[in-house]
């Protein structure tokens, strides 16, 4: 008999091979956090060029080190994405502080999306959605090369409808 998990977010690790993300992505999440944080710089810089008071510094400064904070966060969870295909359902891990373990049985797919936005397309990127009935239990991947994207799509696709309860 196979060991248990070892908790409700592990789901049999000994079995279960999971796929992580391209590190690619971190640098999509960067690019977009950079884009809010040059405004918000810019505005507190010329609040401060204008007014001279400290506040503004003050503030300078700590929405610097919040940006360092969320830098890491952003490449800690990268690192946290992962994907594993099973014979009946399809498992996306992701979460830092939360963390989350979906699993989609592929008989429950409705469809599945395939997406890249600009930043995505430049660093050769996309997304898998998958929809379910329930839009709750939709789950995504991100940072997903487009041939691995389109593999997944069409083996999801597939097996959703051998099943042919879902797609």
């Amino acid at each position: 008999m196979a060991p248990g998990p070892s908790s409700p977010l592990e789901p049999w690790p000994e079995t279960v091979r999971w796929e992580p993300v391209s590190r690619d992505l971190i640098w999509v999440e960067l690019l977009q956090f950079s884009f809010g944080l040059v405004v918000v710089l810019v505005g507190l810089g010329v609040g401060w060029a204008l007014t001279g008071k400290w506040i503004f510094g003050l503030a300078l400064v700590a929405v610097l080190l919040l940006a360092v904070l969320r830098v890491i966060a952003i490449v800690r969870a990268v690192h946290a994405w992962g994907y594993a295909e099973r014979d009946n359902d399809l498992l996306v891990r992701h979460g830092l502080l939360i963390r989350r373990l979906s699993i989609v049985p592929y008989a429950r797919m409705q469809f599945v999306d395939v997406s890249a936005g600009p930043l995505e397309r430049a660093f050769n990127l996309a997304t898998v959605q998958l929809h379910t009935a329930a839009a709750a239990s939709d789950a995504k991947v991100p940072g997903l090369r487009p041939a691995e994207a389109s593999r997944l799509r069409d083996r999801l696709t597939a097996l959703g409808e051998d099943r042919m309860e879902g797609l």
